[in-house]
């Protein structure tokens, strides 16, 4: 039996879930973060090496200092960074607890998590689009041999590695497999590497394509993967090469069941929006707030963590309104 009702639930524990219940705490309201992975689960999940495109200071929150030794932190300096906000706060975040429904029954959402289920008057999405990759819908992406996250280079030393885009995570995948001792090649959709690729890192991979180190496909898709090689299809030519291993670093979309489920409307377009009102975050959906990257549907370079965290406070602060 369910005796307690939150003023408001948030799904989601990283860096904007955890500023939401800061906000939350600071407004008094009754809340409780579920996230079902580790801490900052999408940051964990990060290249080990990766440095971010943010300055520290543009990712602080609450005016807790984030201190970095480089102008830009690390993924390490960022765990570390978030650990103490949540414990700084001593926020109630239930981690390792996925959600699985949700539903309104009059005023009140009732949701269900892999471990149990909760009442909650207000609802926050700040769920990111990291746990879903774009798949190539290709024969052959299956293989074990094929990832779509990246860790770190040292598998690869001496393996025939194909790095799938054209964008940071794919650069950063080329460029450390190739440094570790990879025979690296790439296949890009465009003619070159993302314009948007990190300005300290893409004249590298710029002229490592250039002078040959890293073998570009441009303006190429993949048509098949094999246990031993993958065929490419060029501008001129279908073209076969051996291969080890697949990074298809093909970006990542938010997981819209949550959505959907609560009924939240999208747009129309290709960029899938959902539906909220800017001035307080709330969806068509009464009492269903979004914040951070979700509100950008498919478009996942329209929102980053510097930009969202302004979210948290306008959510606290039009659900204290309502709820007073």
């Amino acid at each position: 039996m369910i005796n307690k009702v939150y003023d408001v639930l948030i799904i989601g524990g990283g860096p904007i879930g955890l500023a939401c219940g800061v906000e939350a705490q600071n407004a008094g309201l009754e809340y409780v973060i579920l996230e079902k992975g580790a801490l900052t689960n999408s940051i964990y999940n990060y290249p080990i090496n990766m440095t971010f495109f943010s300055t520290s200071d543009r990712l602080e929150m609450a005016n807790i200092p984030f201190m970095s030794v480089g102008n830009k932190p690390t993924r390490t300096e960022a765990l570390e960074y978030y650990r103490r906000i949540f414990f700084h706060f001593d926020l109630n975040v239930h981690l390792y607890e996925g959600v699985e429904t949700l539903k309104k029954k009059g005023d009140i959402f009732e949701i269900k998590s892999s471990k149990a289920t909760y009442q909650t008057k207000k609802i926050v999405l700040a769920t990111g689009f990291y746990d879903l990759p774009n798949l190539m819908n290709v024969p052959g992406e299956e293989l074990p041999k094929v990832q779509h996250y990246y860790k770190e280079p040292w598998p690869f030393i001496g393996q025939k590695v194909l790095v799938v885009g054209g964008a940071n995570s794919a650069v950063d995948a080329a460029l450390e497999t190739w440094r570790k001792g990879a025979e690296v090649s790439m296949v890009l959709l465009e003619e070159e590497v993302d314009q948007n690729v990190k300005y300290w890192v893409r004249p590298d991979i710029m002229n490592r394509i250039k002078e040959g180190s890293i073998k570009a496909f441009t303006q190429s898709k993949v048509k098949e993967i094999r246990e031993h090689e993958v065929i490419i299809t060029t501008p001129t030519e279908e073209v076969t090469i051996e291969n080890d291993f697949v990074l298809a670093m093909t970006g990542y979309k938010p997981n819209f069941a949550l959505l959907d489920q609560l009924g939240v409307e999208m747009s129309l377009d290709e960029k899938r929006q959902p539906c909220y009102d800017q001035a307080n975050q709330e969806s068509n959906v009464p009492g269903v707030y979004l914040a951070g990257v979700v509100c950008g549907g498919l478009n996942t370079r329209e929102f980053f963590i510097e930009n969202s965290i302004v979210h948290a406070e306008s959510i606290m602060k039009d659900i204290k309104e309502k709820l007073d």
